[in-house]
């Protein structure tokens, strides 16, 4: 046995170091990512004098969890569990257990797991992580997407889906808060992970170092009760119940701790669900429509009195009027280049406002505007425009207008 929630002592060298190795590894990794910016200039010289890495060493973040400088904490994770085992056992060589460091370390893990897992979960229970394929995205051709953006539009389509995967993240990250429950979450929690873990390998998304290490972490958590859950489910052998390890006998403290657990946990996911409610209902999915929503095709462009063919070398014509939020709009051209414009109609819907951020043009177009048709005539950089569009019928759209079907006679696979 290497590890268990029951008292035991001796305990085995494989266990010490298991836990040593666990405490540094782990806590190395939480003390990392709430430091980073701390540590910059040390993590800089690690990686520039150290590793001789080329990369950016700022610890700003980007979004992503694969940066350079998380890869320079990674190799000090490994460096200090290394040479803190080693260092550890040497000078507390005479000790012959760990039974209530165990216990208070594992809190703190299943604490810091359960947080991450009720947050991914949320998340995706009111859909705020993988939103619903924007119209840029409708109409990106599936060759040009990113492995990610791939990866997002197969999410972000099904809210069924997303509920699924939410509830599954939230459900092993409740059962890791009771002691009882913990083994149940942190082998529901490895399972989860595990498969976001895969997708964030073979879909190119930059959150592969912090999903492996809630893994690992959960896995830690299930190691310590592998023997029984072994037993039970493998080997056909009988378990039986343990007396739980408790540093703190006084039954004061474990109703006060209990009451806390439950108060907390109440306010946290209160919070969350006011705040993704309202968050799905002004940022996301179910956000209001800007007006003028829709893909708009053009139908005539004429710059500076000169009327453009639809020509798919012609870099300057639109193809494309994209209205997708408020104050903003997409501009696609005939070479298929993205122009990001501010949008802003006036109080009438007959003056519009186009322009970039770095040279605002006020009501510089007038407009004229149906469901189903969008006239624009104005000036745009010094030149004159002259613009007819027409609506795209969105409900055409197979991805988004498909729908849900019991019964299906023949695969509908386009």
């Amino acid at each position: 046995m290497l590890l268990s929630h029951q008292y035991h002592s001796p305990w085995s060298l494989q266990a010490k170091v298991l836990l040593k190795a666990a405490i540094l590894f782990f806590g190395s990794f939480i003390l990392f990512m709430f430091s980073s910016s701390l540590l910059e200039p040390f993590l800089t010289w690690v990686g520039q004098d150290i590793l001789q890495l080329d990369g950016d060493f700022t610890a700003v973040s980007t979004g992503s969890g694969d940066r350079t400088m998380n890869y320079i904490t990674l190799f000090l994770q490994v460096v200090l569990t290394v040479i803190g085992v080693l260092l550890w056992s040497y000078l507390d060589r005479k000790r012959p257990s760990y039974n209530q460091l165990q216990y208070w370390f594992t809190v703190i893990l299943r604490i810091f797991v359960a947080f991450c897992m009720l947050a991914y979960g949320m998340a995706k229970v009111y859909k705020l992580q993988f939103p619903a394929p924007s119209l840029m995205r409708l109409m990106q051709p599936i060759g040009e997407m990113s492995p990610m953006g791939l990866a997002w539009t197969f999410m972000g389509h099904s809210e069924g889906y997303n509920l699924f995967t939410g509830f599954m993240e939230v459900l092993g990250g409740l059962l890791l808060i009771p002691r009882r429950t913990q083994t149940l979450g942190a082998f529901i929690t490895m399972g989860v992970m595990t498969h976001v873990a895969m997708m964030n390998f073979f879909f190119d998304i930059p959150v592969k170092i912090f999903a492996v290490h809630l893994v690992l972490m959960a896995g830690f958590i299930f190691l310590i009760d592998l023997r029984r859950f072994s037993n039970y489910f493998i080997f056909n052998k009988p378990t039986s119940a343990i007396s739980y390890y408790r540093p703190i006998i006084d039954p004061t403290y474990h109703k006060i701790i209990w009451w806390l657990k439950v108060s907390v946990l109440i306010i946290y996911l209160g919070f969350a669900s006011f705040q993704g409610y309202h968050a799905e209902r002004n940022l996301r999915d179910k956000r209001p429509k800007p007006e003028l929503y829709g893909i708009w095709e053009t139908k005539v462009f004429v710059k500076n009195n000169d009327t453009l063919p639809p020509l798919v070398t012609d870099s300057l014509r639109w193809r494309y009027l994209i209205r997708d939020r408020e104050g903003f709009a997409v501009i696609k051209t005939m070479t298929a280049d993205l122009k990001w414009m501010n949008f802003d109609l006036d109080s009438t819907s007959t003056q519009l406002s186009l322009y970039r951020e770095d040279y605002k043009q006020d009501n510089n177009f007038t407009l004229i505007a149906t469901d189903s048709t969008m006239t624009m005539e104005g000036v745009l950089y010094g030149d004159s425009l002259y613009i007819k569009l027409e609506s795209l019928d969105l409900k055409r759209m197979r991805l988004t207008n498909r729908g849900f079907h019991w019964v299906n006679e023949h695969p509908y696979n386009y």
